[in-house]
């Protein structure tokens, strides 16, 4: 009879690559080469499943992991991302200092063999499209800002024409992506309902709503210390000691906390609980930016439990 302590789970590593997969099937040893692309896909599914994995793991790699991700997760097998610097740390840890395709493929199937990562719960296809286009207009607006300023300090009159009409065209792009995004928000029953109750806050909009729904899907199933930790604005403790320093915020979802900045801003000027909240620190000696800092902790947790409780801020408003 096998012991639970001497049992050893199969489990698949990929090294994802822009043109091929490189695969490595653990315990057994084997290994194998697909394209990155649809005839590939369905070769590597057809290899993973005589090995029958718990787990394929592979580091996330921009747009080629992506379609290849949903592919085999579609397929049936449980697929997890690993971060590229644990993976790097483990493969020193076990004293491999080579750095090839296939190498990389061996390093990810033991890690996830002896580490056991957590697999990915991959969100809808609507929801990943919202997220791409989220994404590609925080880039536009990136681009609109370049173009605006250059504009100030262009001294030639080709340029300035050149750089008012890129600046028209990104901020039509930026219209054309704002529209789909509400399409794909309405036409979603699940979305839908998020984005009323979200933007039933004071202070968050639009922009910062879409935001969230695209890229901080968690919330209203985390407590309200989770929440706050996921976005990034819990103080983290600095102690050692007899040492106290300064507590400061880290980690988390930068872009998202960008996004709640932003609403934080608008939310204590316009919304009476978070205006009241913030003169209150300001007055207690508390410099702006942490004071926004705990408006934006509060309105991520507020949104986290009405979206837990299926109910809008108006509703909470009205029972008090």
């Amino acid at each position: 009879m096998v012991k639970m302590a001497d049992y050893t789970p199969i489990v698949a590593g990929i090294d994802v690559s822009k043109a091929h997969l490189d695969a490595y099937l653990h315990p057994q040893g084997l290994n194998a080469r697909f394209s990155n692309d649809k005839i590939g896909w369905r070769l590597l599914c057809a290899w993973l499943a005589k090995g029958n994995p718990e787990t394929v793991v592979f580091e996330p790699t921009g747009p080629y992991h992506r379609a290849m991700e949903r592919y085999v997760h579609d397929k049936g097998f449980a697929v997890a991302r690993l971060d590229p610097r644990r993976a790097r740390r483990f493969a020193e840890a076990l004293g491999i200092n080579v750095k090839t395709d296939p190498v990389d493929a061996r390093v990810l199937a033991r890690f996830g063999a002896y580490l056991k990562p957590a697999a990915a719960i991959l969100p809808a296809q609507n929801l990943e499209h919202l997220k791409e286009l989220v994404a590609a207009r925080r880039g536009l607006v990136q681009q609109r800002t370049r173009c605006a300023n250059k504009a100030k300090t262009a001294t030639t009159h080709l340029l300035q024409k050149q750089l008012r009409q890129t600046e028209k065209l990104v901020r039509q792009h930026i219209q054309e992506i704002d529209d789909a995004c509400r399409t794909i928000v309405r036409d979603d029953p699940g979305l839908s309902i998020r984005y009323d109750i979200v933007t039933s806050i004071p202070g968050i909009g639009d922009v910062s709503a879409m935001t969230l729904l695209a890229d901080m899907p968690e919330l209203g199933t985390m407590d309200a210390k989770q929440a706050a930790s996921l976005l990034g604005a819990a103080p983290v403790a600095f102690e050692s000691g007899t040492f106290i320093g300064k507590r400061h915020i880290r980690g988390g979802r930068a872009l998202v906390r960008q996004a709640m900045y932003m609403a934080a801003l608008v939310a204590a000027r316009y919304n009476e609980d978070m205006k009241q909240k913030y003169h209150d620190l300001i007055k207690n000696g508390k410099p702006p930016k942490v004071a926004l800092t705990a408006i934006m902790r509060k309105l991520i947790v507020l949104a986290n439990a009405l979206l837990r409780d299926q109910r809008k801020w108006a509703e909470i408003r009205a029972c008090a």
